[in-house]
């Protein structure tokens, strides 16, 4: 299974993070490029911006914001991200970065239970 894990962006660097990848499609407030520490920003694979203000980060409309977020990833550009990331996950650990408080109910999580399933 591919060494993959969620964590929020604005945390500390560890050394078993691996590869870092911002998954947000808008950027950290207060946080500087240096100290993010990013190895890569995709927001080819970030929610649409109708879907994510839909969500709004309510837990109880997670498993359909899940639903909504696994058929959008089937487009052909967040298709083409999600790809690469299933690729560079095979290749070594790697760390979806969001700034959502809540990880458990986070587009990061949604990838991270897709790239373990591949």
């Amino acid at each position: 299974m591919p060494e993959v894990r969620a964590r929020r962006v604005y945390e500390e660097v560890t050394p078993s993070d691996g590869r870092r990848v911002l998954v947000d499609r808008l950027w950290p407030r207060g946080l500087s490029k240096d100290r993010a520490h990013l190895d890569e920003w995709l927001k080819a694979v970030a929610p649409s911006d109708e879907l994510r203000r839909w969500y709004g980060h309510d837990p109880a409309k997670f498993a359909e914001f899940t639903r909504r977020y696994q058929a959008e990833l089937t487009e052909p550009e967040r298709s083409e991200a999600l790809r690469h990331l299933r690729d560079e996950a095979n290749s070594g650990a790697v760390t979806l970065l969001t700034a959502t408080k809540d990880l458990e109910h986070s587009e990061a999580e949604v990838l991270v239970r897709q790239l373990r399933s591949a």
